[in-house]
């Protein structure tokens, strides 16, 4: 009940300079029953999660440890290092607001030859 999803807590962690968020992490799940819990509570009943996320689920089964994870943006640190407000300023490899990247003109469409190699077949959209 909600009761009870209130009370949920987690393991996570934040690392901030002068209130810029430089990085962050988590303990992750590690329990078959946790993980399709949180799925449940998303909305994904069992056979889309098994269908989606099989190969997770499965895994547990032979007994994930606990296990933990954290990403830092050096980024963030470069553009506090460099007093710019804009991460934009700094972005190594910087993607236009579109999603395109200005350096390899990325993406680009791709050729019959790299699909057919892939084993690939692209479909219409449906509506």
């Amino acid at each position: 009940d909600d009761g009870d999803r209130l009370a949920i807590r987690s393991q996570a962690y934040d690392l901030v300079l002068n209130g810029w968020e430089l990085g962050s992490g988590s303990v992750r799940i590690h329990e078959r029953d946790v993980q399709e819990k949180i799925f449940s509570v998303l909305g994904i009943g069992s056979e889309e999660a098994q269908a989606k996320f099989g190969f997770l689920l499965d895994a547990f089964r032979y007994g994930t440890p606990p296990h933990a994870g954290f990403a830092f943006g050096m980024d963030r640190l470069t553009a506090i290092l460099a007093g710019e407000e804009n991460i934009r300023e700094v972005i190594a490899y910087p993607k236009t607001q579109s999603g395109t990247d200005p350096l390899t003109s990325a993406p680009t469409s791709i050729d019959d030859r790299h699909l057919e190699e892939l084993g690939l077949r692209l479909l219409p959209p449906t509506d």
